[in-house]
Parts: structure tokens; sequence; C-alpha cells
């Protein structure tokens, strides 16, 4: 014991690497998020409780893209001095040059990794221990547990995600039913259908498979399981592609209550951890689809 080499040594160790590790990247991506992901804007002024966000910027901008304004009381509109030029430009989509879209998906990528990483911890340890115990018994070679390429494989997958996020954010945002200043849904039927489709996703046999594999990282190792950095990548690229199966629907829900709302996204992610990490999750789960499905229904009526 005594004359274990360092690397034994450090070895020994790598559950308390792993875990300052995990919480070290989720702490950086929600100071990231909370001080404005790059872009210029406060996130603490974004986040607000809403039973319904799109009524929120319903005064700001039209309900539905094209909707014929003549006639339409709108207070405060009729005010002398309003200067008008300024209204236009505060309801006009943002000019989405390179440099913005690369802020935009490195958001998206951020906000997923702030929300994903503690439900993802358990499998990361997991993959850590068994590869330790797997040198242990000879089975592989390798000195160093690869546990970064196995994240690294994981969060390349949300970052896939990031990109076609930010792309449905752009044509969104274009067409008016995503507010531009507050990036939340200024819509009843955007807010409705995403609402509904989501509550209706969480009760799918597509759902259920998905967080079965989350919900089961032993099985899903024992079943899946590589050797070396490569199998470590593709292992976690796999776990990520079902993580995104699993959650997907969920994180569209940042479309209605606001893409960097922090309650909406402190939310989402809570409710991710208890599906996924607790007894009751999966149960805990439907329930969130009965209700984000009447929640959907009572939005198209408001």
């Amino acid at each position: 014991m005594n004359g274990a080499s360092p690397l034994e040594r450090l070895l020994r160790r790598d559950r308390v690497i792993t875990i300052a590790g995990v919480v070290a990247l989720c702490l950086l991506a929600w100071l990231y998020i909370a001080a404005g992901a790059g872009l210029g804007m406060n996130a603490w002024e974004m986040s607000r409780l809403a039973l319904f966000p799109h009524q929120q910027t319903a005064g700001v901008t039209p309900d539905m893209p094209g909707m014929d304004m003549s006639g339409m009381d709108m207070p405060g509109m009729d005010m002398p001095g309003m200067d008008m030029s300024a209204i236009a430009t505060a309801t006009e989509p943002r000019v989405w040059g390179a440099a913005n879209w690369a802020l935009m998906i490195a958001m998206w990528w951020v906000m997923m990794i702030a929300m994903m990483s503690p439900s993802a911890a358990p499998t990361i340890l997991l993959y850590a221990r068994v590869h330790r115990h797997a040198l242990a018994q000879g089975q592989i070679q390798d000195k160093l547990a690869p546990t970064g390429v196995f994240t690294a494989g994981y969060l390349l997958v949300w970052l896939g995600f990031a990109v076609a996020a930010t792309a449905l954010h752009w044509l969104l945002e274009r067409d008016a039913f995503v507010s531009a200043t507050m990036m939340s849904s200024q819509s009843r039927w955007l807010s409705a259908i995403v609402l509904i489709a989501a509550g209706l996703y969480q009760l799918s046999p597509l759902k259920n498979a998905c967080l079965s594999h989350c919900r089961a990282p032993t099985a899903f190792l024992a079943r899946h399981w590589r050797p070396h950095a490569v199998g470590a990548l593709r292992l976690g690229a796999l776990h990520g592609a079902f993580c995104v199966g699993c959650c997907w629907m969920l994180m569209a829900l940042l479309f209605v209550g606001g893409i960097m709302n922090l309650v909406w996204v402190a939310g989402l992610a809570i409710l991710v951890l208890v599906e996924k990490a607790f007894p009751a999750g999966q149960w805990v789960g439907r329930a969130a689809g009965i209700v984000l499905i009447a929640w959907g229904g009572a939005t198209l009526l408001v």
C-alpha cells in the first residue's frame, strides 16, 4: 500500500476528482448563463414567474405574424411625443451575423451543460468506477480512466442539439413567434403547441424507452461497454443520444418561458434530475406531462 506509485494513488482518488470536475463544470456553466452568456443581456431581468409568458409581450408585438393591427385598442400607442420608430426597432428581429450565431450556439450548449450535468453525474461516476475495476482486473491496460473522453462524447451530442436549437430559435424569432428582447414566446399558439406537445411526449413510449436507459446506468454500461478512448467517446455519445431523446421536448419549453429565464432553466433542470435519479422520477415525469397538457389547453383560452 505504502509503495503505491503516484499514478496508483491518483487512480484511487478518481471519484473525488470526477465529482470535483463535474461540479466545477456545472457551476461555471451556470455562472456564464447568469452573466448573460456574452449577449449583453441581463439574465436576472429576463427571469420572471408567469403562468402565461406570452402575455408579457402581447402589448409589444402581435400575437401572430401578419396580424392586422388596424382597429386594435393598444393602450399607450397614441401618447403624444411617443417615438414610434423606437417601438418599431424594438419589435424587429435582431440581425443574426456570424458572431451572433456563434454566441447563440454557445449559449444553448452551455445552458444544456448547466441543466444536464447534475443528472449525468451518476453515469459519469459509474463509468469511472467500472473502468477502474476493469483496470484492476487486468481486463484493460489503460493507465488513466478516460472519464473525460466519456464526458466529452456526452457533451458533443448536446452540442449538436444546441446547433439545431439555435436554428429553430432563429426561425421563431424571424417570424416573430419568439421575442428578440426577452427570448420567450409572444404567441399563444406557439406556447400552447409546445406545452401540449411536451406533455404528450412525456407520456410517449419513446420518452419512456430513453428515460429507462438514463435511469439504469449499470445496465447501459454493461450492454454497450467498449474499452479505450475511442470506446469511451462512443459510449458517452450514445448516452448523450439517449439523454437528448429523453429531454429534447422539455428543453423546447424554454421557447415558451424564456431561453434565458433562470426560473424556467432551474425548474427544468430539477425536473430532469428528479426523473432520472429519484425512485419515483418516472411517475413525476408522467404527472408533469399531464400538467403540461392541461397548461397548454388553458393557454389557448387566455
